[in-house]
């Protein structure tokens, strides 16, 4: 079966703007537009040393010194790219240029307050925006989608976020402390995926938890996700598996009236080197409608930096007409960001007291 997944890419050149130089610039944004050909006209960060280092690395045309340094000398129809932590947004944004397009990094706030706030001006200054929840667009989701949404593995009842892994928090030490860290930072690309997929959830029932021998505010959470009576949408995430790699998991599942799809997210385990992924689907077998077979499907690219390049890319075929559908507009991520807000709320509510029943 040809499973298409790749991303379609713009069809005129955007010039992109990148506003912060942290490891993910450097890890994710600035290889996947490598690979897709995207030109990177200029560069600012508020420690300036990090900036000319990747402009030696990347070959970018320019470093500037601020923020408003960039947009006074920024082409007319560059592109934005945030990637900053979400206190800045609101300053950044404030700055760019009525009606420019622009692609901020995630989570879109601290809070749904914060969220809000986003949303508001980016609709006061006429902003194309879009939040940069990349994981849409990995290989393994994109061929899960064409799958479903073409009706080869019939109606989706069945949604599952599996991550049992070893999480190296000190890689990222601008948010270890951050008093939201599991789902702010890590489960919201699940809830915002299956929300590409099922839409707004009628309700959510939710559980983040500390490890006894770590300051982190959080690391393992367990989120499910109400799409009525027939589906079943649940993530269960546990970042402190320190027990080797043999029992480690990282995969999602969709099952269906039809069929099913299986894709290990090879990125998370062994992190921050990672595994390959592994992306395979079972169908009736032709002989016998009672067994399914399995079939594992080769995909090129992955979730880290290649998931990267569809981000962009349904951001600058909006802009330019070529694409409908901006998929992770700041309209649509305010559902993400307020299921988040629904399952801190669940977590600090708690459950039925057992000495109720």
């Amino acid at each position: 079966m040809n499973i298409p997944y790749k991303p379609l890419l713009p069809q005129t050149e955007q010039p992109i703007v990148i506003i912060g130089a942290s490891g993910i610039v450097k890890d994710a944004h600035l290889p996947a537009y490598e690979m897709a050909g995207f030109k990177v006209f200029g560069i600012t960060n508020r420690t300036i040393s990090k900036a000319y280092d990747l402009q030696k690395q990347f070959k970018i045309d320019h470093v500037f010194e601020s923020v408003a340094d960039a947009v006074k000398n920024a082409p007319s129809n560059a592109v934005y790219d945030i990637t900053v932590l979400p206190d800045q947004y609101i300053e950044i944004l404030e700055q760019l240029p009525d009606g420019a397009t622009v692609l901020i990094q995630k989570p879109m706030g601290n809070d749904l307050a914060q969220a809000r706030e986003i949303v508001e001006v980016c609709e006061r200054k006429n902003l194309v925006a879009a939040i940069n929840f990349q994981l849409r667009f990995a290989s393994f989701v994109s061929a899960a989608r064409y799958l479903i949404d073409q009706g080869i593995i019939g109606e989706l009842y069945d949604l599952e976020f599996k991550v049992t892994v070893n999480t190296p928090w000190e890689l990222f030490p601008l948010i270890k402390e951050h008093p939201r860290l599991e789902i702010l930072f890590h489960s919201v690309h699940y809830i915002d995926c299956i929300r590409s997929f099922l839409g707004n959830p009628k309700s959510v029932l939710a559980k983040t938890a500390k490890h006894p021998l770590k300051k982190l505010s959080s690391s393992r959470s367990t989120i499910i996700l109400d799409y009525g009576e027939d589906k079943h949408v649940v993530i269960n995430t546990n970042h402190d598996h320190h027990f080797g790699p043999k029992h480690e998991e990282s995969y999602i599942k969709w099952e269906g009236t039809k069929g099913a799809v299986k894709a290990k997210m090879g990125l998370l385990m062994n992190y921050p080197d990672g595994l390959p992924d592994v992306f395979e689907y079972a169908l009736p077998k032709k002989d016998n409608e009672n067994e399914y077979e399995w079939t594992e499907v080769k995909l090129e690219g992955s979730w880290f930096p290649e998931a990267f390049i569809g981000a962009m890319s349904n951001l600058m075929r909006y802009k330019e007409g070529s694409d409908s559908i901006l998929s992770a507009s700041v309209q649509d991520v305010l559902g993400t960001m307020k299921v988040v807000e629904a399952c801190y709320a669940s977590s600090k509510n708690g459950g039925i007291s057992f000495d109720e029943v």
